[in-house]
């Protein structure tokens, strides 16, 4: 349990991300958060650079409605000064230094209840670990991760949960692969400094999708160098693909070709952001032809079969209205509005 989200086991993938503020700035991390839990971010996790970063952290969690993790590294003491004020510690076996330190760790977060992730990274392994392989292998991050969940058992410690990261995404499928054979502690999976918002989500589904597909891992964190929200935005993304989530709004839109006679890439991008705020599992079909569009809108939530000036509306399989081209996007909206609404009640239960 990271606060009130269940990790491993049957839970659902859970998505992460982490701040790029200031933790010492604490009404802008806290700005930041609440963006990233609008965006729907599970748990969020926050750089702890100095004594400052960990006295911060108190009034970020009471401010805010996610699990928090404290990020460390190197000053195992400002993990005992966060441990009371979070959801959980990460820790790097890399750099947090020996077994007495690590024991204080422990004995902060049986305190407190709170579990630990172990974090490896291929560019910051143990001195003896690069001189024994050579070089960052995914048998060396494995090495370093049993070596840390050794020492933690050893201290009676089993509230855990793994990440072995690096930038390189065969490196990181390989390491994920070999850990999963030999624990089974939960695996918080990423693609470590992806890259930008494009390159990066790219690089995340792969090496991330495979191994989802393969049944590994049990939370994500996608990294880019963008905006934190637009992670959270390719995790869903990610799970949706393989529907081991549903989400928010997936859209349905034809690679378009010739036969295309509206301005669809307009309606396309003009429907994902107005319809961002929509968490209910929905199937939006915008689609250009005649070829295709009719029968794939009709397996939508919800769609437009485009033409010349106007298209078909389509609704649970059914055609319901022609509707003109200028008239498409706030039809569109005002009905996906409409169903998210039905469908968040009948979840609830209501009459």
């Amino acid at each position: 349990m990271v606060g009130g989200v269940k990790i491993g086991g049957v839970a659902p993938i859970s998505v992460q991300s982490m701040t790029t503020t200031d933790t010492r700035d604490v009404k802008a991390t806290v700005d930041q958060i609440r963006r990233l839990e609008q965006a729907g971010c599970e748990i969020v996790r926050v750089a702890v650079v100095d004594e400052a970063a960990a006295e911060a952290l108190k009034s970020i969690r009471a401010r805010i409605g996610i699990p928090l993790i404290a990020d460390i590294h190197y000053n195992y003491r400002l993990a005992l000064q966060a441990a009371p004020s979070v959801d959980c510690i990460r820790i790097n076996p890399g750099n947090i230094g020996g077994k007495d330190r690590v024991a204080q760790v422990v004995a902060a977060c049986k305190d407190r209840g709170i579990p630990i992730r172990i974090g490896v990274n291929a560019g910051s392994l143990e001195e003896d670990l690069l001189q024994k392989y050579g070089y960052p292998t995914a048998e060396a991050m494995v090495e370093s991760a049993l070596r840390a969940i050794g020492m933690l058992e050893e201290m009676g410690f089993y509230e855990m949960k793994l990440s072995l990261k690096a930038s390189h995404v065969g490196l990181c499928i390989g390491a994920y692969r070999l850990i999963s054979k030999k624990v089974d502690y939960p695996l918080h999976l990423g693609i470590t400094e992806a890259g930008t918002a494009f390159s990066g989500s790219i690089k995340s589904a792969v090496g991330m999708g495979l191994l989802l597909g393969e049944g590994i891992g049990d939370t994500i964190r996608v990294s880019l160098a963008a905006d934190p929200v637009e992670e959270v935005k390719a995790g869903f993304e990610i799970l949706k693909s393989l529907e081991l989530r549903h989400h928010g709004i997936n859209f349905i839109a034809c690679p378009t070709c010739g036969r295309l006679e509206f301005d669809m890439f307009k309606l396309v991008a003009e429907l994902e952001q107005r319809l961002s705020h929509i968490k209910a599992p929905l199937n939006v079909s915008i689609l250009g032809c005649a070829v295709n569009g009719i029968g794939e809108g009709m397996e939508a939530d919800i769609g437009i079969a485009g033409g010349k000036e106007g298209g078909l509306l389509f609704k649970r399989g059914k055609i319901v209205g022609k509707v003109k081209e200028s008239e498409m996007a706030d039809i569109l909206v005002a009905e996906v509005e409409a169903m998210a609404k039905e469908r968040e009640k009948n979840v609830r239960g209501e009459a």
